[in-house]
């Protein structure tokens, strides 16, 4: 479902993504974590076009996003960019617009559907989310938790076949991360293709299918979630883990 080959980014002279390469499979569940600044959310950020790659290349479900560091026509673009979905640390929510609004704003501008299939699919993710009774509510009446769940299921009203999650509980008290990570194992368990850049390591361990540790701009390693925390190959890695585990 995604291909990333020789990825990089700089901000100037700062080299953020220094020739990244991976791929996730339909369905997959790839957590990525690693310390700040390592180059996450801008690979994140690159991948739904929100940063503009210096190199590399980037494919979507076998549709080329970018080439060799040349993007596809604007109109292929808005098909490939079409198919994610993403997630922000910060919600992200219209402030103006209740939760119903919130997730009926995209279908209604993009997709010309029904006003009454729009309605009846927001009812329904707002049900699978576990907020129904929160549709005519504001986002500043909201918790944190409840907002970032509101940003999943608007995220879902596109239809997506792929979701990005760029650190989706780190905004979040403690006590607020569990209801969203049970909502993306939820997502997890229906198998929808996943990257959650992420600081919570329980949830890698458990329901991530592969885990990539980056640092540095560069991918340092990767593997399935007993293999990287439980034999870490490579001493970078070890030395992460050991401090945030």
């Amino acid at each position: 479902m995604v291909e990333v080959e020789h990825l990089r980014k700089s901000f100037g002279d700062l080299e953020v993504l220094k020739d990244v390469s991976f791929h996730v499979a339909a369905s997959e569940v790839l957590a990525v974590i690693g310390p700040s600044g390592s180059g996450k959310s801008t690979m994140l950020r690159a991948l739904a076009h929100l940063e503009e790659i210096d190199g590399g290349s980037i494919r979507i479900g076998g549709e080329t996003l970018a080439k060799d560091g040349r993007y596809a026509s604007s109109a292929k673009l808005k098909g490939i960019t079409a198919r994610m979905g993403m997630v922000f640390q910060h919600f992200n929510l219209f402030p103006h617009l209740t939760v119903r609004g919130n997730l009926e704003l995209a279908p209604k501008l993009v997709k010309g559907l029904a006003a009454a299939d729009i309605r009846a699919k927001a009812s329904e993710l707002l049900e699978k989310v576990g907020l129904s009774d929160k549709a005519e509510v504001y986002p500043s009446n909201l918790s944190g938790g409840q907002k970032q769940r509101v940003a999943i299921a608007r995220a879902l009203m596109m239809s997506p076949e792929i979701l990005l999650f760029d650190e989706p509980t780190s905004a979040l008290d403690p006590e607020l991360t569990g209801e969203v990570l049970q909502v993306m194992k939820q997502l997890a368990e229906e198998r929808m293709t996943m990257i959650v850049v992420t600081h919570e390591m329980g949830f890698a361990r458990e329901v991530a299918d592969r885990v990539m540790f980056m640092a540095d701009g560069e991918i340092i390693e990767s593997g399935r979630p007993e293999q990287l925390f439980g034999a870490p190959q490579h001493e970078r890695t070890r030395s992460f883990l050991q401090r945030v585990l």
